[in-house]
């Protein structure tokens, strides 16, 4: 048996991933109805690693979340070359002599695997970046994707899951023969696949992966070197990169790509560009939200005519009033869009869109449709756009402010402005009151059983029995959600209050240094400019919010319902003995994980970084430590063992 997975994981990696088969199908075929033969009689003995696990047949009953420990950051996009020189200048102002890796930016889903002693154990979708989704079955299902490794490492890489077009095109025809909807793009199709709770589906449409970050620290020295590594453990990686010296190279092969895109086997969107060095990316680090070592070039978007028929004018939670366009329906990147955005009244203002026009539509960011201009040969109609004075919503005036391009709506009490800001709240990635979406938000809001989001922890199970389609099992359901939501840690509170610039992630750096929303409310200015990755626009904002009486009142019935204000993570204290420290784990410990040892230095201050810089402070060697050491020595680092580390 052991020599049959040996063999068999041999023959599948040449033909999945090498694309050189050195045996026939027949001959596979033999060999594996072999193992499954033996396994049959000797199930005690299935081996983790075995190509049997690539079969489905499980139906899972659902998907747990996943808390990454290595967060997954998104990219900073750019769209033009000025953009990208623009990134260029800001890196080398610090390190004048750097050189970037291009890779191909694959059009499919994030996905992180943590191996553990060279096996699997958990595969997940992004997420957030901070939460995803443990998919583990699904991508065993996935061929190319190793359950096993060379070596017994405990190591975490991302990738990317994609459908291959030869794939996308099978499953449609399929899909076809059978009568039911085909799938838009492959991008679509990968995202319905790894979606399946019935894992035989996701083996038979053959998903494929391509892995580009060790994102568990790493004794590599660059980003080739990375990418050189998982292909030595067995990962798909792509060959189509290079490493450019200078942002004329780099340009160079985004032009060689873009006309070479349409010949892929795959779907593609972008190139890729990072500082080759890990230890400049180290020293570069990252905003609230991206990498500052790497940016994203996007291709120009698909372009289609088609005629403005309407405009429909919405709040949002912030009061900013949007056009949306209603257009005649088009196909665009593989999808029907009749309905685009307008931006703003300057945008309709500058570009002159009228009535009945011819517009170019295409999808910013290949995901949202927009208008890019006028037809203007083709224009029949001399009738402008009507713009609102006067909210959609309330009836309250609008208000154009000089600085901002879009319409306001600042009445407080704005109906449409309250029901966003109360999705918002419920959403995901703010309190995460599962059951409460929008149009249960909706139903909540007409009723007027809720105005403001304190009002949510006023419902009763019998307000929710009043609303039309509840019964008592599913009232109870989100009765007891919404209960569960009062014990998040108050960085998802913060997050849901909508408070402009105030995302998730800037959400948990300042709980992290306040503690609680209550002393974050008397900060001043200058303490949160202050925070790494903040700045005054963040801090202006804060002030501003918690400066309005009826902020101060909403944060008044929120305790009183009992919604939790404070931060719930790991408090550091001030004066913890590494409090401060930049410091580099490497090496073989004894006793402890490098997951408990990290755990262990952050609760003592250090921020835990995954390479030796200059900026390194202090560095713990266990056994077997490499370059790692031997770079500190040469830069004169302290290096302490596993028993200091015990003893603190």
């Amino acid at each position: 048996m052991s020599q049959l997975v040996t063999l068999l994981n041999r023959y599948a990696h040449e033909y999945y991933t090498s694309d050189n088969p050195s045996v026939s199908d027949s001959e596979y075929d033999a060999l594996y109805r072999e193992l499954v033969e033996l396994e049959k009689d000797y199930p005690q003995e299935i081996l983790p690693d075995s190509p049997t696990h690539r079969v489905g047949g499980k139906v899972l009953e659902g998907f747990e979340k996943y808390q990454h420990q290595y967060p997954l950051y998104s990219l900073q996009d750019a769209f033009s070359r000025q953009e990208l020189d623009d990134f260029d200048n800001r890196v080398r102002k610090e390190f004048p002599k750097v050189s970037y890796l291009c890779e191909l930016k694959i059009d499919g889903l994030s996905i992180s695997l943590t191996y553990e002693n060279g096996v699997l154990v958990v595969g997940a979708t992004r997420g957030d970046g901070s939460v995803g989704e443990n998919i583990t079955e699904n991508l065993k299902r996935v061929k190319d994707i190793p359950l096993t490794l060379p070596e017994a490492l405990n190591i975490t890489v991302r990738g990317e899951c994609y459908m291959p077009r030869s794939s996308f095109d099978a499953v449609n025809q399929y899909r076809q023969e059978n009568g039911e909807p085909e799938f838009a793009n492959p991008r679509n199709a990968a995202a319905g696949t790894l979606r399946q709770l019935d894992t035989s589906v996701v083996a038979k449409r053959n998903l494929a992966t391509f892995l580009y970050q060790e994102a568990s620290p790493t004794n590599e020295p660059s980003q080739e070197a990375v990418l050189e590594k998982l292909g030595k453990l067995g990962f798909t990686v792509n060959a189509n990169r290079i490493l450019a010296q200078s942002m004329e190279q780099v340009w160079a092969f985004i032009e060689k790509i873009e006309q070479e895109r349409e010949h892929l086997p795959y779907d593609i969107d972008g190139v890729v560009i990072k500082v080759n060095d890990l230890e400049v990316q180290e020293e570069l680090g990252f905003t609230v939200k991206a990498p500052k070592w790497a940016i994203a070039y996007k291709f120009p978007a698909e372009e289609k005519e088609a005629q403005l028929l309407s405009v429909d004018w919405t709040v949002g939670r912030t009061g900013v009033v949007t056009p949306t366009a209603n257009l005649t329906p088009v196909q665009l990147a593989g999808t029907t869009v009749s309905r685009a955005t307008l931006h703003n009244v300057d945008y309709i203002a500058e570009k002159d869109i009228r009535l009945h026009d011819t517009v170019i539509v295409y999808k910013a960011g290949d995901i949202i449709p927009a208008v890019l201009c006028v037809v203007e040969n083709k224009r029949q109609n001399q009738e402008k756009l009507e713009i609102p004075s006067k909210c959609p919503s309330c009836g309250s005036e609008l208000i154009h402010f000089e600085d901002e391009v879009a319409l306001r709506c600042i009445n407080p009490l704005c109906p449409a402005q309250i029901k966003e800001g109360l999705i918002h709240f419920a959403s995901r990635d703010a309190m995460n009151i599962t059951g409460l979406g929008e149009k249960i938000v909706e139903k909540l809001f007409v009723e007027e059983l809720v105005k403001d989001v304190a009002g949510i922890y006023r419902l009763t199970v019998e307000d929710l029995l009043e609303l039309e389609g509840f019964k008592e099992k599913s009232a109870n359901k989100l009765y007891t959600a919404i209960q569960a939501s009062k014990s998040n840690s108050a960085e998802r509170l913060l997050f849901g209050l909508g408070i402009r610039h105030v995302g998730s992630k800037a959400s948990r750096i300042l709980l992290e240094k306040f503690h609680d929303i209550e002393n974050l409310a008397k900060a001043k200015q200058e303490e949160i400019a202050a925070l790494d990755s903040l700045g005054m626009v963040i801090a202006e904002s804060l002030e501003t919010y918690f400066a309005q009486e009826g902020s101060q009142i909403l944060l008044a019935e929120l305790r009183k319902a009992g919604v939790n204000l404070a931060y719930l993570g790991e408090k550091v204290a001030a004066d913890a003995a590494l409090s401060g420290m930049t410091v580099v784990l490497t090496g073989k410990l004894e006793k402890l994980t490098r997951t408990q040892a990290k755990e262990k230095l952050q609760s003592l201050g250090a921020n835990v970084a995954g390479s030796i810089s200059k900026k390194t402070d202090l560095v713990v060697a266990g056994s077997d430590a490499g370059s790692k050491l031997t770079k500190a020595q040469e830069l004169g680092i302290e290096i302490r063992d596993e028993a200091w580390l015990e003893s603190l």
